[in-house]
């Protein structure tokens, strides 16, 4: 538990779409059913919280209500053209992000956060909008988008996901290759529900596969400013050769001119979509063939929607993508 839990602090940024586990969900029923007078209560309950969000512009901590703050995160987090199970789904997932967040935040503070729970700083954390940010984001669709999304997160707010009665690595991603990746190939660490399962709709999401190509110029001074003092060969084929690549697709080794690093290495040298990727050399040139867009752990966002087009409930979305997960109802 101890582990999981300073691993979540140092897969914060991680965690975002650039960007949140599958087993059957269990108290996935009484999502279906009414609430009764005293679930009626604690939702009413719920929906009073606040999380203390730092604004890093202003330097102020904001107390952001629990419902205000879901709807900023789906807003920021997933297109609200999505179909409203996949959105619903996204509201749980971004929801038991923050709640994990603040359980992190109140059991080892960070004194960069002036006491609040998380910031809206993206490199740290996931998106949020404020409506007025919303709005802007939307422009002539708000109306319409912003109702939908507040529609969809209404009905699910009672609930987080959760693994041995915490709030659970909500990680989630756009795409992934088809499959998504353990948090143990992409990150180091395993996680019981962060395991690969199949997201078969991805590979039809738009830019699933996407070609970065390099000068030679380009690629050197790319390399060398990651990798430091290297020696390139004049064969430019020769310079990034792909090692060992998991079931998922991911990259897990490579050598760099003899060096050994890995695929996220040079997703993050070359600014490359994911690291699912292949390699071709032309003559003065080198070509990176990616799949999928993002970490691939977790929740795959396009998977999500190809689910709902299908007709799949928030729920099934869930239990696919997290398994060994319980939909429980936030006290």
């Amino acid at each position: 538990m101890k582990r999981c839990l300073i691993f979540t602090s140092v897969l914060a940024s991680a965690i975002l779409l650039l960007p949140a586990i599958p087993v059957g969900v269990r108290g996935s029923d009484n999502a279906d059913h009414a609430p009764d007078s005293a679930a009626i209560s604690q939702d009413e309950t719920a929906s009073q919280q606040v999380y203390r969000v730092l604004d890093v512009s202003s330097g102020e901590v904001l107390d952001v209500p629990v419902r205000e703050y879901v709807i900023g995160a789906v807003c920021a987090e997933m297109p609200a053209q999505f179909g409203e199970e996949a959105l619903k789904a996204q509201a749980v997932a971004a929801h038991t992000y923050a709640q994990r967040q603040k359980m992190l935040s109140e059991q080892s503070p960070d004194p960069s956060l002036k006491g609040a729970d998380f910031s809206n700083d993206t490199s740290r954390f996931q998106g949020y909008f404020t409506e007025e940010q919303a709005q802007q984001f939307m422009g002539s669709r708000f109306g319409e988008d912003y109702s939908k999304i507040c529609s969809c997160v209404d009905e699910v707010l009672p609930y987080i996901l959760t693994y041995e009665d915490e709030p659970i690595i909500s990680a989630f991603h756009s795409m992934s290759a088809g499959v998504t990746e353990s948090a143990e190939n992409a990150w180091g660490t395993a996680v019981d529900y962060l395991v690969p399962v199949d997201s078969e709709g991805d590979e039809n999401a738009p830019k699933y596969r996407d070609e970065a190509t390099f000068s030679k110029d380009e690629l050197s001074a790319l390399l060398i400013a990651a990798f430091g003092d290297i020696s390139l060969p004049e064969d430019i084929g020769e310079w990034v050769k792909i090692g060992e690549v998991s079931p998922s697709g991911t990259v897990l080794t490579a050598q760099v001119c003899g060096k050994t690093v890995s695929g996220s290495d040079i997703r993050s040298a070359l600014d490359l979509r994911s690291a699912c990727f292949e390699v071709s050399a032309g003559e003065d040139s080198v070509t990176f063939t990616t799949r999928g867009f993002g970490h691939c752990v977790g929740m795959s966002q396009y998977g999500a929607n190809s689910m709902a087009q299908q007709g799949k409930s928030w729920q099934e979305i869930l239990a696919h993508y997290y398994p060994n997960t319980t939909i429980m109802r936030n006290s």
